[in-house]
């Protein structure tokens, strides 16, 4: 059958492929940047009126009256938030990227499981392309149980101008008075204490206070749009009081305001002066953000970045990455290389001053096409704990240097380069 002689089937194709080309333009073309110079340092870490800006244009304002705590290694993550989940009486709402296969998968579904048939409402979002390795059968031993399993964005043709965002947020809140965020997926690999290559190295954070109602309202934010069904109530927000000296801001970035964390990033290099400590498992900075650390060791600030060393899940980025660093070691800006396991952990430390802590990382993905939710602080004594923590890291790291950079070989610098090619989708 010649097509030329069924005008209408060919009017059919071609309107098929063009609604197919059209969906490619959105879902690969990168988002927009609003910033487009650096930006000067005007309010310095130590100054107020930062915090005062920050709480008014990223996320919620900074909310006293919490308790933070550090969670290092799936050996301390994971028995805190099963034990949270045993413990809760009404609500358990659970969001993550990655649920995959293994005892610490069942151990979750179980735990869930076991509340939902106790009468709480147990709410599970799991990012449809991030749990797609997950054992099925977790998912109708929850859904027996009576636990809400909902998968975010599953293919369908009213997603699929989003079916490049996704969910990467990290965020399990029980009772609407504790929450956990941080690095950590549901699976094996985060189990145990980053001894050796099968067990990675990830912070995770258990946050207790009036923030936490922030956290819920990420969760309800997604789950309103996965369901239908808009969260309200004392069960889910219920009023808490103080329970600790930490100020925190919970900041998310959506669909549709995903510059959120790269503007945040901005404005805290921007403040740095004397130190900037970024660990982070992908590190595919832009052109902006490249230009940011640049201007910040112009005033002679510090920097320090923590990346994965041989040991990693994604080479790609890791090459990606390297192609990058060239500018920076020539500023001064020091890169070093975790080596015992698969580094994951997500953390900046602006000076003494300011941390930021959850689930976004440094690269296009987590900057402008993921649903990312980070906390943060200004809070010496944090900092000072996890400076101590990213000082223990860079201890077990390699410095890569300039000359380790220049001396690749020839074929590793033109697949760096190739890899850097894809960085809009990393």
């Amino acid at each position: 059958m010649k097509l030329r002689r069924h005008p209408l089937l060919v009017s059919l194709v071609s309107a098929a492929f063009g609604i197919l080309a059209c969906l490619a333009v959105v879902n690969l073309v990168p988002e927009p940047q609003e910033l487009r110079e650096p930006l000067p340092h005007h309010l310095a870490s130590s100054d107020e009126q930062l915090r005062l800006s920050m709480g008014a244009l990223f996320g919620s304002n900074y909310v006293p009256g919490n308790k933070v705590e550090t969670l290092v290694n799936g050996v301390a993550i994971f028995p805190s938030m099963l034990e949270a989940i045993r413990q809760a009486r009404q609500t358990i709402t659970f969001e993550t990227y990655i649920y995959w296969r293994g005892d610490i998968a069942v151990a979750f579904a179980d735990a869930l499981a076991a509340k939902a048939r106790e009468g709480a409402s147990v709410k599970v979002l799991l990012d449809w392309v991030g749990s797609v390795p997950m054992d099925e059968a977790l998912i109708e031993r929850m859904q027996q149980a009576g636990v809400e399993v909902v998968r975010f964005r599953p293919v369908a043709w009213y997603t699929l101008d989003r079916l490049n965002n996704r969910t990467h947020r990290k965020l399990l809140v029980v009772d609407g008075r504790i929450g956990f965020t941080g690095g950590v997926g549901i699976a094996d690999e985060w189990n145990g204490d980053a001894r050796t290559p099968d067990e990675w190295r990830d912070n995770h954070y258990r946050v207790e206070g009036p923030a936490v109602a922030e956290m819920q309202a990420a969760f309800a934010e997604h789950w309103i749009e996965a369901t239908g069904e808009l969260l309200l109530g004392d069960r889910f927000f219920p009023k808490v009081e103080p329970v600790g000296e930490h100020a925190a801001q919970v900041v998310v970035s959506s669909t549709h305001q995903r510059n959120v964390m790269h503007l945040m990033l901005m404005t805290a290099l921007a403040s740095a002066q004397k130190t900037i400590r970024i660990a982070t498992p992908y590190f595919v900075p832009d052109e902006l953000t490249r230009r940011q650390l640049i201007e910040a060791r112009r005033r002679g600030v510090a920097v320090l970045i923590l990346v994965p060393g041989p040991q990693t899940d994604a080479r790609l980025v890791r090459k990606a990455s390297r192609h990058f660093w060239g500018e920076l070691l020539e500023a001064g800006v020091r890169i070093s290389e975790y080596q015992p396991t698969f580094f994951h952990a997500k953390l900046a430390v602006i000076d003494d001053a300011w941390t930021s802590v959850g689930s976004t990382n440094i690269d296009a993905r987590a900057l402008r096409l993921n649903d990312e939710a980070n906390v943060n602080l200004f809070d010496r004594r944090f900092a000072a704990e996890q400076i101590a923590i990213f000082d223990r890291d860079m201890a077990a790291s390699r410095p890569y240097s300039l000359d380790d950079w220049h001396g690749r070989p020839a074929s590793q610098k033109v697949t760096d380069w190739a890899a850097s090619l894809a960085r809009s989708q990393i």
